[in-house]
């Protein structure tokens, strides 16, 4: 399929045209994936309103002003932007000729506003039977509740088990999700990855697919480990209180605060393999000879004696000094890093997992092909590219000034 004109874009998909009747975060992350892949993605927006994420300028203890807006980059990156009335049929028109050029159509619509505006799979299909049809919803496609709106703090998060299942015991109410979308990009990847599939697919059998993922099913997955171990054990993961050390019988598997307050995460799951080792790098050899400590039975035995000596030895030095120290250490570890600590980390620019996107810096989806980071475009202004994309399909002036006025375009 074509895409856009006089921008070459490379990557695995290029040349593959995504129609995204999309809103808010979820299924346009796995259009900004998509994009990020190569895709020509064309973002169906209101004609008036635009997607309603471009109204959110306040989230958290942040206020943006002005664009570009952080909230409708990170998701829309890469794409253009039509404005359509769907609501009107020379505007349902629009979207079904666009999908007869397109791959792949990608919604977040819910079963009824899809039979509404015209956009349900047999009308995409009636025009285009070749197409992935591919949908994100809240609860999944069946069940009672399937025509069910949602969020990924509902679905992914509190439905999902997430919220309750790291609160620890007698915390008021819930832990949050660390930031705004943190569900939305997570389902997000997994759509856009069962579309690459789906594409597959097609090359190969011929056949095409109806692709779904939910924020509900995402939710699940993310936990799969920890539900797998509550339906044996039947009983459910239980957090650990705030400060407590990660783990009973190995003192090499928890949290340390350095001396600027802080954190060092140690995970060395065989504490007698890393022990000796750790403690040289702490300049306490002495310790490598502790019968206290000489394998993984005495360590277990004499975890809280370990951890004390740990918290006092890590205490008398910042995280940067120990992230000097510590480049040579066998075992993994890590700095604790909040939203903007990350953005100095060597290791994450090393492999460009933050870009710049015209004037904003944005994570880069999380797949890399053939060691290459992909290139980020900045998101669309809003229907900027409607007239452009109009042309493509081989619409005249006239005929687009037509649906101009007639509220069908913007």
């Amino acid at each position: 399929m074509s895409g856009p004109q006089g921008d070459t874009v490379s990557g695995p998909l290029a040349g593959i045209r995504v129609l995204e009747v999309a809103m808010y975060g979820f299924v346009p992350s796995a259009g900004a994936v998509l994009a990020d892949w190569g895709a020509d993605v064309i973002k169906v927006e209101h004609a008036v309103t635009g997607d309603p994420q471009r109204g959110l300028r306040r989230v958290g203890p942040f206020t943006v002003e002005g664009d570009p807006n952080p909230n409708v980059e990170h998701a829309n990156r890469g794409k253009r932007s039509i404005g359509v009335d769907m609501s009107v049929p020379e505007g349902r028109a629009v979207v079904h000729e666009l999908a007869r050029t397109a791959d792949v159509f990608l919604t977040s619509f819910l079963p009824g506003a899809r039979a509404k505006f015209g956009i349900d799979l047999d009308d995409i299909r009636a025009v285009n039977p070749a197409i992935v049809y591919a949908r994100g919803s809240a609860l999944g496609p069946r069940g009672a509740e399937s025509d069910r709106g949602g969020y990924d703090m509902t679905a992914f998060w509190c439905r999902g088990g997430i919220a309750a299942t790291i609160t620890p015991p007698g915390t008021p109410g819930m832990i949050q999700p660390p930031g705004p979308a943190f569900g939305d990009t997570i389902s997000g990847t997994n759509l856009a990855g069962g579309i690459a599939a789906a594409l597959l697919k097609r090359e190969r059998t011929g056949e095409t697919s109806v692709v779904d993922v939910s924020l509900l099913g995402s939710g699940l997955w993310s936990m799969g480990h920890t539900v797998a171990l509550s339906a044996q054990q039947k009983q459910p993961m239980v957090a650990p209180k705030p400060g407590a050390h990660g783990a009973p019988t190995n003192p090499l598997s928890g949290l340390y605060e350095t001396a600027d307050g802080r954190y060092l995460s140690l995970v060395m799951l065989q504490p007698g393999k890393f022990w000796a080792d750790v403690v040289r790098h702490l300049d306490r050899p002495e310790l490598a000879e502790d019968p206290r400590f000489a394998d993984a039975a005495a360590i277990a035995e004499h975890t809280a004696e370990a951890v004390a000596i740990l918290r006092e030895a890590i205490g008398a030095r910042t995280l940067a000094e120990w992230s000097e120290r510590f480049t040579g250490l066998a075992g993994p570890w890590a700095p604790v890093q909040d939203s903007q600590q990350v953005l100095a980390d060597s290791q994450i620019r090393a492999n460009e997992y933050v870009l710049p996107a015209g004037e904003l810096e944005l994570v880069s989806s999380p797949v890399q092909f053939d060691v290459t980071a992909p290139r980020l475009r900045p998101g669309p202004e809003f229907a900027a590219q409607t007239e452009e994309i109009l042309l493509e399909l081989g619409l005249d002036w006239d005929r687009v000034i037509e649906l101009k006025t007639a509220g069908a375009v913007s």
